[in-house]
């Protein structure tokens, strides 16, 4: 049995065989073959021995040309690894003795060899299981035939095990058949997680090596909330685990209980919560858990689903789908946030060294006028079917919130030209995701119908941590004491200018900050449906008064240590479940 921490980035618990991905995508399940194909399996064993021995032979001689002798040993190594007589026994006996297929076998062979060299108290030579990674999916593109299995269509639930997962690929994947994600890097707050958390699946990321430790079809847990990932877990593990998930979902039973029930706090204040979704059928669901509307519709997905660009048509069709399901209430569409870690292969994103601080959001879509045009075009047709509202994503200066806008004007002019209706007073906001943003909020105020705080972006270009990079995720921390002043002053602008202010960052759905928000004077968060009915526990639970208090006492401490270790105190006094 193997345990490992990581970073829980998805909550809940999931018990399944492992589906493991390596760096080139191959899908390697644990799979037999019928006895009588046991030849033809250590037949194409054998090819593929042989056809990676002669590519290793062709790597050495190149490098014994450009490098000399000694720049080639490593090839040596490789050749020497291929050809010992021991790996080849033993997955020839995995495949006569188990019936496995040939891929699984070596999968597994090299599995077992990784994990003894990363013992070894040497450092050179633990360091040389990095070759053995090689090695692996050297042998394996023989014995696949150099094609890469379709992991979009599971058969059976599986724990998804990868180096990475990019949003695209998260979109793709057979949803309905993954238990879990159980990824080496990452951080709680890439949108793979985010992803993740939409669907209601547990994952941890920030593992290191994951990919390593466990091979395909072996039992694994996955403790999204704490982190946590066990691979081979003995019977008593198990039942722990087991009785866990009774008790969450004996919570989640509660829970359900408040669906038709109003968020609104004991002195009887309501606060608004509303939904952050993908994809227009999410909003069904986030109706039935007690939304009042979308608060965030994050438009990029369309476009990261698909090779090509979606059509004007194919955007309409999408939006005015999640309009008419929202049966009234406001939808808050979110306009393209492309860049980052969420790139599309048709947009023609060039590379940028450091994309988070490079060409994203607003500012694609500004170079991009065409683009643009399109999909505002597409969010204007759809305005006539309900309440939709217009948001800017990374606006930093005031030129670009009006370039914006200018922008929109001209679609409405065309459209206006073309006879199609459109909302003529559709509400216009802008998101506040950079600190700059935030000084200049007195500002942005003035100029827009509302304006809503993206808190992980707002964290990330606060505290200059990446929020993907699991070497400095533990350093992402909404409840920084700068992150909250930042919170307060727009919150405070806001307020000042007559302009409505919300929360549709990840720190909006999270119990622990429900009340610090509230306390800072936001009358309105926006999660993922899948948290509403517990924010909506802890606001029926708790006072305005006792919620101010609490934001007060947050603002004079100094250190994100502090505030955490407080108001873990505070929400265990109302609602310890939620911890």
């Amino acid at each position: 049995m193997i345990t490992k921490k990581g970073i829980g980035a998805s909550p809940g618990i999931a018990i399944g065989p492992a589906l493991v991905l390596d760096a080139e995508e191959y899908r390697i399940p644990r799979r037999t073959v019928d006895p009588a194909a046991v030849p033809e399996q250590l037949e194409l064993l054998e090819h593929a021995l042989q056809a990676a021995r002669d590519e290793v032979v062709e790597l050495r001689t190149a490098a014994t040309r450009r490098l000399g002798e000694d720049g080639a040993q490593i090839f040596a190594f490789h050749e020497a690894f291929i050809v010992d007589p021991t790996l080849r026994e033993n997955v020839q006996r995995a495949i006569r003795e188990n019936h496995y297929s040939a891929a699984y076998a070596f999968a597994r062979e090299m599995n077992l060899r990784q994990r003894e060299f990363r013992r070894l108290t040497d450092p050179y030579l633990r360091e040389r299981v990095r070759d053995l990674y090689d090695i692996e999916r050297r042998v394996l593109r023989h014995i696949l035939g150099r094609e890469r299995e379709d992991v979009t269509r599971l058969t059976e639930p599986v724990i998804i095990v990868a180096h990475d997962i990019t949003p695209s690929q998260a979109v793709a994947l057979d949803r309905e058949h993954i238990l879990a994600f159980a990824v080496n890097v990452g951080g709680p707050t890439s949108h793979m997680a985010i992803i993740a958390r939409m669907r209601g699946i547990p994952c941890v990321v920030g593992l290191g090596d994951i990919t390593s430790d466990v091979s395909g079809g072996e039992t694994m847990i996955v403790d999204g909330r704490h982190g946590i990932v066990v691979v081979n877990p003995d019977d008593e593990t198990i039942q722990r685990y087991r009785e866990r998930e009774h008790h969450d979902r004996q919570f989640a039973r509660r829970l359900d209980e408040l669906r038709s029930q109003p968020a609104v706090t004991q002195d009887g204040t309501p606060i608004h919560l509303l939904a952050n979704i993908e994809f227009p059928e999410e909003v069904s669901y986030a109706l039935e858990v007690g939304a009042e509307g979308v608060g965030l519709y994050r438009t990029e997905f369309l476009f990261m689903a698909s090779a090509r660009l979606p059509t004007e048509e194919e955007q309409y069709e999408a939006f005015r789908d999640a309009v008419r399901r929202a049966e009234g209430r406001p939808v808050t569409i979110r306009t393209i946030d492309l860049g980052a870690d969420k790139l599309q292969p048709g947009t023609g994103s060039g590379h940028d060294a450091n994309p988070v601080l490079g060409l994203r959001s607003i500012r694609y879509c500004l170079q991009n006028l065409d683009l643009f045009k399109i999909h505002l075009r597409a969010i204007l047709r759809a305005s006539v079917e309900g309440d939709v509202r217009i948001m800017f994503p990374m606006i930093t200066t005031l030129m670009e919130l009006r370039q914006a806008r200018a922008t929109l004007a001209d679609v409405m002019e065309d459209l206006d030209e073309d006879g199609i209706p459109y909302r003529r007073d559709i509400p216009v906001g802008i998101m506040i995701e950079t600190p700059a943003a935030a000084m200049l909020c007195r500002y942005f105020a003035r100029e827009v119908d509302f304006l809503s705080i993206g808190t992980n972006d707002l964290t990330q270009y606060t505290l200059a941590v990446d929020r993907a990079n699991e070497r400095v995720a533990h350093l992402f921390a909404p409840h920084n004491p700068a992150v909250v002043r930042l919170i307060r002053e727009v919150v405070a602008a806001g307020r000042r200018a007559g302009t409505s202010v919300n929360v549709c960052g990840e720190m909006a759905g999270t119990p622990l900050y429900c009340e610090l928000l509230i306390g800072l004077g936001l009358r309105q968060l926006s999660m993922a449906p899948h948290n509403i009915l517990e924010i909506k526990k802890i606001v029926r639970s708790t006072t305005i008064d006792r919620c101010t208090a609490i934001a007060r006492k947050v603002l004079r401490f100094d250190a994100e240590r502090q505030i955490a270790n407080f108001l873990r105190d505070k929400l265990r006094e109302i609602d310890p479940e939620s911890l």
